[in-house]
């Protein structure tokens, strides 16, 4: 973690502008000084193609966020032409071979002659970050455009709320090229989003799904002109952040056990003690405060 502080860069300007920034090669991380996070994916001559490289910064990102007090509300979004084109399919082929290309040493998966074990090692680390996505405790908004295909359709459907443009195509790309429909979360998301039979038939044919589609659908909530995208993200988390900081957190781990809850007493048991912990805390106060004061709450970051 410390090696990753090191990165950041603190810039002292008004509010709303960055105040802290890093550099990857793969991804970029803004953290706004009001909380809002940007993620991008920043492989725009790739299509945001997911590399190993790609794979391992996403990694030290979320794990930075599982502990990051002052990021209250994270966006995805992609450079240039789309979303992500899905896993980088070029990179993919190494995990068939036997050699190793110089500079690759560092990715522990290939470390191992056998082929099959290399694609289970890889495919256990890159399905981890769809679980990391649901850990974090920042809502996350997805913003889409153009293709969001295999990992690229596994990042937006792990994401609490998604914004779509009107060129966008999801693809479940994974049974159009030999392989298993279910990947990387999508045989638990896409049923959980928009129905067992609708999802069924999504992930069996692997068709892209439009904005039309996918707005009635309840995939996306909002159709939205590409260049407007990232503002109106923005907008959605400026509403967000007038929530109490512990409210928004705990909802997000109500939302993720109540997926898998098997009665209703258990997320019943939950949401009890989350009201009473979250009624115990300072937030309450100022909103309370705010409320009758008609004003808008000051919450602390933490």
């Amino acid at each position: 973690m410390g090696s990753f502080n090191q990165k950041f860069k603190n810039v002292k300007k008004k509010r709303e502008v960055l105040i802290m920034k890093t550099k990857f090669n793969t991804i970029k991380f803004e953290l706004r000084e009001n909380g809002i996070g940007i993620l991008s994916l920043n492989r725009p001559e790739k299509l945001n193609a997911i590399s190993f490289e790609m794979e391992e910064e996403l990694h030290e990102i979320l794990d930075h966020l599982m502990v990051n007090l002052e990021c209250r509300v994270l966006i995805i979004r992609g450079e240039g032409r789309v979303f992500s084109a899905g896993t980088d399919l070029q990179e993919g082929l190494i995990l068939n071979s036997k050699r190793k290309p110089s500079g690759y040493e560092r990715f522990y998966y290939l470390n191992v002659p056998e082929p099959l074990k290399k694609k289970l090692y890889h495919q256990w680390r890159i399905s981890q970050i769809i679980v990391k996505m649901r850990k974090i405790s920042q809502p996350i908004i997805a913003i889409i455009h153009g293709a969001a295909a295999g990992g690229g359709f596994g990042f937006a459907m792990a994401s609490d709320i998604r914004l779509a443009s009107e060129d966008v195509k999801f693809i479940n790309a994974s049974i159009n090229i030999g392989l298993s429909g279910a990947d990387v979360g999508g045989s638990y998301f896409l049923p959980r989003l928009i129905g067992m039979s609708k999802a069924s038939e999504i992930l069996y044919s692997g068709r892209a799904i439009g904005a039309k589609e996918a707005e009635e659908c309840g995939l996306i909530i909002k159709t939205i002109k590409k260049e407007n995208l990232l503002n109106e993200a923005v907008n959605y988390a400026k509403e967000l952040l007038k929530k109490s900081p512990l409210g928004l957190r705990m909802t997000k781990q109500a939302i993720n056990l109540s997926l898998d809850s098997p009665s209703l007493e258990n997320i019943i048991q939950f949401e009890n003690s989350s009201i009473v912990l979250t009624f115990s805390s300072k937030d309450m106060t100022e909103a309370s405060s705010a409320f009758f004061e008609k004003r808008e709450p000051k919450y602390s970051l933490s």
